[in-house]
């Protein structure tokens, strides 16, 4: 793993979660965007080097929405950047870890994505991030 990529967070209202993140970091989100295969809409902000993803169900069945009943709005998950997200996938199963993904599949902000079942990682939802080569 290269760095922490960006830091998710599960939020109801992504308009109002918006407005006050700008207010936060004294700057706008620099992109929105709409994953349909996760139920998800999503908001970028930079922070300094860092990112910081908003997250707003647009499914009712959707994971944010589940998280969000579950847990409320707040860190949903961390995302770690890789250089060969399948090499990596197969490393930290052999290590013992478990994947919700077996397989990466595209994702947000031109990236190849896989997750890891929080039940291996101390209950935090570890997302691996791969850019995607034109």
């Amino acid at each position: 793993m290269k760095k922490i990529e960006h830091i998710g967070i599960a939020v109801k209202d992504i308009e109002s979660s918006n407005t006050l993140f700008t207010s936060l970091f004294g700057e706008a989100h620099y992109k929105i965007e709409e994953v349909e295969s996760e139920g998800v809409k999503t908001s970028f902000f930079k922070c300094g080097p860092n990112k910081i993803e908003l997250l707003q169900a647009t499914t009712e069945d959707s994971p944010i929405a589940k998280f969000i009943e579950k847990k409320g709005e707040g860190i949903h998950h961390i995302a770690f950047a890789v250089e060969h997200i399948e090499t990596e996938i197969e490393r930290l199963k052999a290590e013992g870890f478990t994947m919700i993904h077996e397989k990466p599949k595209k994702g947000a902000d031109n990236k190849l994505i896989a997750f890891l079942h929080p039940k291996s990682t101390n209950g935090v939802l570890i997302e691996l991030c791969q850019d995607i080569k034109d």
